[in-house]
């Protein structure tokens, strides 16, 4: 059966759908089979995997019963995905369930990449979640929402959340026009998983599909990532 982790984080702009679908990419290229579900109506997983032209059907209308499970899964840079509905009227947490339940047998990982905020969004790709991802950019402001955003997932029975501090730059750091990784940490109550470095690559390759490739500076902290998640002791990466 999939494991089942939801993306989330509480302030937008720092980088959690291009986690989201680096690191669906990052598990693919391990040869496992991944599917990522959009739960932010904005729909921007499409657009990264190239495929916006090829949407026809998403997740909302597999799970309330307008189109099958198979007719709203489709193929793109590797990886597995449905995309988001406009917007959730008349989806239920049990829809969710129903439809998770239904797809998780053809997966290795279902991950879900959560709107940002602790709206409906973020209650819906929780409804089937067995852990959770909170994406932070290591200053107070997307801290504390980091922080809201991880009660939130608490609250709503996704165990083991874990952090993941992304943008970060070392020179910044040490000059302290960032919060420091022992103050991210301690700021948001969560167990650090992962860092990964600003890397203008991977966010000018948002356009192109190519979020996962080796001459990019966070390919190897993303590929950490995807181990950690999978149980295996490797070490944190940043540079």
């Amino acid at each position: 059966m999939a494991r089942r982790i939801v993306i989330a984080s509480g302030k937008g702009g720092v980088g959690k759908t291009t986690v989201c679908v680096a690191l669906g990419k990052a598990l693919a290229g391990m040869q496992k089979k991944v599917l990522l579900l959009d739960f932010d109506n904005l729909r921007s997983i499409d657009l990264m995997l190239g495929a916006a032209q090829d949407v026809v059907f998403d997740w909302g209308d597999a799970a309330t019963g307008r189109c099958s499970a198979k007719d709203a899964v489709l193929e793109a840079g590797g990886v597995s995905f449905m995309a988001c509905p406009p917007d959730y009227d008349g989806i239920t947490k049990d829809d969710v369930k129903r439809l998770i339940h239904e797809l998780e047998a053809a997966y290795d990982f279902l991950l879900f990449d959560a709107p940002a905020g602790i709206g409906t969004g973020l209650s819906l790709a929780c409804a089937a979640a067995q852990k959770g991802l909170v994406v932070a950019t290591p200053d107070l402001v997307c801290v504390r929402a980091a922080c809201r955003a991880a009660q939130q997932m608490d609250s709503l029975g996704v165990q083991n959340c874990r952090l993941v501090i992304n943008r970060a730059v070392y020179r910044d750091i040490r000059r302290k026009k960032l919060l420091n990784i022992d103050d991210v940490i301690d700021e948001t109550g969560v167990q650090l998983i992962a860092i990964i470095p600003e890397d203008k690559q991977l966010r000018h390759a948002g356009t192109s599909g190519k979020l996962f490739a080796p001459r990019n500076l966070s390919y190897e902290p993303l590929r950490r990532l995807a181990q950690r998640i999978q149980g295996k002791q490797v070490s944190l990466w940043f540079a």
